[in-house]
């Protein structure tokens, strides 16, 4: 007998070789419908997999992420399978579940053949006759030697290739119904769980990614487990090209991007430099409320500082080539952090110097690659949020409560709803590779870390290799307002480096004593933050964020100076605000205004001169009636000030 520990910290007793589908069939037959995979000591397997010794167990459903992505992954092999009957001979690379995007796409090499999108609907009519078999996915350990006999037999070159890089002992195949594949899996039990497909999009790929390689043909789709979220997500794409960041950006007149200056480098236009100055100016007051000091840090720095801080052995990859400059090596700066460390220990401190938080909206610069660069989400060149907190233990969780409290401050002004603290861990079996080699201090920060969390009521999942090299951190994932998650920011904990730079504070022992690092984030960088917020909002600011607060459209030249009045009166009350003096007919400036997603209208004509009044629109509300000026100065003032959402 084994023992299966249940995430509600029940053990029951099984014989060796259950499987998780056994499991939740001893639970109920209910839950057992409903299991995609399963989590078995941390690892995602298949549902129908042999447990042979003691185990903790989680069954995985569509409400889990692993069990949406092994979902997927299992619809790739239909899909495979599926080409396969229409392409005798096809060549398959790599098919992977996405999380973001939704979904999966294959990867493959169909010879003299083409694929086009308008073959995608026959292909989406075969898989769904195939996952209507309820086909198995059956998982099979081979020698290594047999797998490479396999695909030699059939000149697979793309398979081979991927079997050079895997261990003997190591090789599992997959069959569902007349497919095989190499894969490590895992799968969900059968094919009859795929209720809804689409095919989504047909593009060329490189192998490996290297333009140098052959082009391969990438089918993109999505699958669920009914029609009615298949059509949900379907509706939300079709939003989402709406409320896409760089169609909307180009629009609004937020940025733009020029050969010349070079990609990933982002030209901030007016309207873009507006937001990103409101952006800064709520993080200052709030940085400042909170007992946060600002500082400035230069673009470069000596190498010996990356070495030192051990950005260079670790992150080189993302950090542009050094310049050479009086016989020293200058790199352009990847992060803020290094350089904050020399500002704490420029002048000496003691216990009563601590917490010590130190806030800068840093430049930063990371080398990117070509075909990762997307609009504002992916660049070379960010501006951060950023600062560090130096604390003792003592004080670490109040002040990284205190930061996740900010957070959501910030998540009730931007009307986000929904969020999830990501806790990334570091990998055991890449301490000294990946991750600096310190085991008890990573057990001990992480443990800190997730305390407060507990503590704290917030919402978190665990993830596993995924720290950052010096600490575990905090990723805060995000929805917006259709459904889309983000990565907005990071928290994160930093036990390493202050041993780096011997950064010490005087106890109150009078001994020197190493402080703990926060390194936090709340509203990332510019760039990506502004990307959020362009779908989040589908371009229509807020009026205190909103590049234009106020458009002014006179009935007719002879009101001009009426509205050049209330002009001078609303920029006095700090508010931005235009005229709209051309001489078009006033149904063509209120619709040029609501597209240009202007917040208030304001409309004068013979009466609201008169009588010293104001016809009063909002964008996407229409008319609110007729208002004194100072009437809607006060009440616009208002909004602005007190940062309101505008619902």
């Amino acid at each position: 007998m084994i023992n299966i520990t249940l995430p509600d910290g029940a053990v029951r007793q099984y014989e060796s070789g259950v499987t998780a589908l056994d499991v939740a069939k001893s639970i109920s037959e209910g839950l057992a419908r409903k299991v995609l995979a399963a989590n078995v000591n941390g690892e995602v397997w298949d549902a129908t997999r042999p447990i042979t010794q003691d185990a903790t167990l989680k069954l995985l459903t569509w409400d889990d992420t692993d069990g949406k992505l092994t979902f997927w992954h299992s619809s790739a092999h239909l899909l495979a399978e599926a080409i396969e009957s229409m392409f005798p001979g096809v060549k398959f690379w790599v098919g992977p579940a996405l999380e973001s995007p939704k979904g999966f796409y294959y990867d493959m090499d169909l010879g003299d053949k083409k694929l086009t999108e308008d073959d995608l609907a026959t292909l989406e009519k075969k898989m769904n006759e195939l996952a209507k078999k309820s086909n198995s996915y059956v998982r099979k350990e081979m020698p290594k030697a047999e797998a490479v006999q396999y695909f030699t037999s059939k000149g697979d070159e793309y398979k081979l290739d991927l079997l050079s890089n895997l261990e003997d002992g190591k090789i599992t195949f997959y069959t569902q119904g007349d497919f095989t594949d190499l894969c490590r899996g895992p799968h969900i039990p059968n094919t009859g769980f795929i209720k809804a497909i689409k095919l989504t999009n047909v593009a060329g790929a490189y192998w490996k990614g290297d333009e140098k390689n052959k082009q391969l043909t990438r089918v993109y789709g999505v699958t669920f487990p009914n029609q009615k979220e298949l059509d949900e997500h379907l509706a939300m794409l079709e939003e989402a090209k709406k409320r896409d960041h760089r169609k909307l950006g180009k629009e609004l007149g937020i940025y733009t991007m020029n050969d010349d200056i070079g990609p990933g480098l982002i030209l901030w236009m007016p309207n873009g430099t507006v937001i990103i100055e409101e952006l800064e100016k709520l993080a200052k007051e709030t940085e400042e409320d909170a007992g946060y000091k600002r500082v400035v840090t230069p673009h470069i720095a000596k190498e010996n500082l990356y070495l030192t801080s051990g950005h260079l052995p670790y992150y080189a990859d993302s950090m542009f080539p050094a310049m050479e400059m009086d016989g020293e090596k200058y790199y352009l700066k990847a992060m803020n952090c290094p350089h904050h460390h020399k500002i704490f220990d420029a002048e000496p401190k003691s216990y009563r110097d601590m917490p010590y938080r130190i806030a800068e909206y840093g430049t930063c610069y990371r080398y990117e690659q070509s075909g990762e660069l997307f609009g504002l989400m992916r660049v070379r060149c960010l501006h951060m949020n950023d600062a560090h907190i130096y604390c003792t233990k003592e004080q670490f969780a109040a002040e990284f409560r205190a930061v996740n409290d900010m957070y959501q401050k910030y998540f009730k002004i931007f009307g986000i709803d929904k969020y999830v603290m990501r806790l990334s861990l570091h990998d055991p079996e890449k301490l000294g590779q990946k991750y600096v080699n310190q085991p008890e201090l990573w057990k001990e920060t992480e443990d800190m870390v997730r305390t407060v969390l507990v503590e704290s009521n917030i919402p978190f999942v665990e993830v596993k290799g995924e720290g950052a090299f010096y600490g575990p951190k905090i990723d805060v994932q995000i929805w917006s307002a259709i459904g889309r998650e983000f990565t907005l920011a990071t928290n994160q904990v930093d036990f390493a480096q202050p041993r780096s730079f011997n950064l010490s504070f005087t106890n109150n022992n009078n001994e020197p004593e190493i402080p703990l690092i926060i390194h936090r984030a709340p509203l990332g960088t510019h760039e990506r933050f502004i990307g959020f917020l362009l779908e989040h909002y589908a371009g229509k600011f807020p009026v205190w964020l909103a590049p234009l607060q106020v458009k002014i459209l006179p009935i007719s030249d002879k009101f001009m100076d009426y509205a050049s009045d209330v002009k001078k009166k609303l920029k006095k009350a700090g508010v931005r605000v235009e005229i709209d003096d051309r001489s078009e007919k006033i149904g063509k400036k209120i619709r040029e205004a609501e597209l240009s997603r202007v917040p208030y209208m304001l409309v004068i004509g013979e009466k609201e001169m008169t009588e010293g009044k104001l016809s009063v629109r909002r964008q996407g509300k229409g008319d609110l009636g007729v208002l004194a000026v100072e009437e809607f100065i006060s009440s616009i003032k208002e909004e602005i000030e007190e940062r309101k959402s505008g619902e």
